[in-house]
């Protein structure tokens, strides 16, 4: 099996990206399924009911979120009913939406909240064994989303996982690392998988409403950045007997939309 994993899309410019590039993407590596890290598609925070439905048709299989899940008032109307879908497993029990999704009957999809500089959240590893308990009794191929700031936590994760998850992707810093690997024991990790979205921007944003902020320490209401866009990704070969993963690689394109 080969999945392809988008770095977090990023307002509109992040979705025209996708739909210029994924279908080229597929006649290159002829991937089996498109998991993409969507927290951000709605205008730079959030995600609506309508954006979810265009990167289904543009040929994404599953959407996980972060930190900015609730960013859009609208998504408590939809997250609940829609089964492709992962939030945050580790936010409380009670919020509406699944922790975890599978896909076509054989790629489950698990979404985490790391704990380090941001909001508070239930513990990821914890968290994780709970869903692997009910995830891996459907499917052996399992992706893990960590949406998080510090890349230890990522790594911990990772080897915490390692060969209970078929990959561990690193998301939320919009900063494409360079540190892909195979564990020891089978799991694929990256400490972040990148964004998709504005090139000339700072993580995506209108650099001079960024700038601004560090020099003046006043709150500053971002906008998404317009110019190039960049594709940042990465595609995993899954072994679907095992759920071990025998290759991941980078993706990073700079293009004009």
């Amino acid at each position: 099996m080969r999945v392809l994993f988008i770095g977090d899309i990023v307002g509109s410019p992040g979705r025209k990206a996708v739909r210029q590039y994924i279908s080229e993407l597929r006649g290159k590596y002829r991937f089996d399924y498109c998991v993409a890290n969507a927290e951000n598609a709605a205008g730079g925070s959030g995600i609506t009911y309508v954006i979810a439905q265009e990167l289904y048709n543009y040929g994404i299989h599953a959407i996980t979120m972060g930190n900015h899940t609730w960013s859009r008032k609208e998504i408590n109307s939809f997250i609940e009913g829609d089964a492709r879908i992962a939030r945050p497993a580790n936010y409380p029990p009670e919020l509406p939406g699944n922790g975890s999704v599978i896909v076509d009957g054989r790629l489950g999809v698990i979404n985490l909240l790391g704990r380090v500089y941001l909001d508070p959240a239930d513990c990821p590893f914890r968290t994780l064994d709970r869903e692997l308990e009910m995830i891996r009794k459907k499917v052996r191929a399992v992706i893990v989303d960590i949406h998080a700031e510090a890349t230890s936590e990522k790594c911990a994760l990772a080897w915490y996982a390692d060969g209970r998850v078929s990959a561990v992707i690193g998301t939320h810093t919009h900063v494409q690392t360079a540190d892909e690997r195979i564990l020891p024991c089978g799991t694929a990790f990256i400490s972040d998988a990148g964004m998709t979205g504005p090139y000339e921007g700072i993580i995506g944003v209108k650099r001079e409403l960024v700038i601004e902020k560090f020099c003046t320490s006043i709150p500053v209401r971002f906008e998404v950045a317009r110019g190039p866009v960049q594709f940042n990704g990465v595609i995993i070969d899954i072994d679907e007997n095992t759920g071990r993963s025998t290759g991941i690689q980078r993706i990073s394109s700079v293009f004009c939309i």
